[in-house]
């Protein structure tokens, strides 16, 4: 009986612990790794022309913030044609439905921020489901994080992506 007393005490405490970890990350400068953090405070924000994005091709993660709501979250980033793309799997199963809710904001109101390196970029997300980078942006995305991306999985809702646009 007092094991099972100090098991339930240690699961209460595990409870609490990860309820102040989720409600203090709202609260810092980006993510925590997985766990969706505040907005940024930190980065110079890039001027002048649009940059050459094929240096994001070695970048394993990103970190990407909406303006509405203002969360931050670590996502991948897929270059093509000089243009970025994030991708967003699991949308139609029930975990992607429970945790993945930043896409369904980012299709309302796609003002957003990247950061890379410290460096801050505004972006406009526009989600992509046809046209003619989608096949390759699926074959890079699936090439540079070995997993099975196809074209089927955006038809069907299974991944989503995003091309970040200029802000103008």
């Amino acid at each position: 009986m007092k094991l099972l007393r100090w098991i339930g005490y240690g699961l209460i405490s595990l409870i609490v612990l990860i309820g102040i970890l989720l409600v203090g990350a709202r609260f810092a400068d980006g993510p925590i790794e997985i766990i969706a953090g505040g907005p940024f405070r930190s980065g110079d924000i890039a001027t002048g022309a649009e940059p050459d994005w094929l240096f994001v091709r070695d970048v394993d993660t990103v970190e990407l913030q909406l303006l509405s709501p203002a969360r931050s979250r670590t996502t991948w980033i897929v270059e093509h044609d000089n243009k970025i793309y994030i991708p967003c799997g699991y949308m139609n199963t029930a975990w992607g439905k429970l945790w993945k809710r930043w896409p369904i904001e980012a299709e309302q109101d796609g003002r957003a921020i990247l950061r890379v390196d410290g460096k801050l970029y505004e972006r406009h997300l526009v989600r992509l489901k046809t046209g003619d980078a989608l096949q390759a942006v699926v074959s890079t995305l699936s090439e540079k994080y070995q997993v099975p991306a196809t074209v089927e999985a955006v038809n069907n809702n299974s991944l989503w992506i995003f091309a970040l646009e200029p802000v103008s």
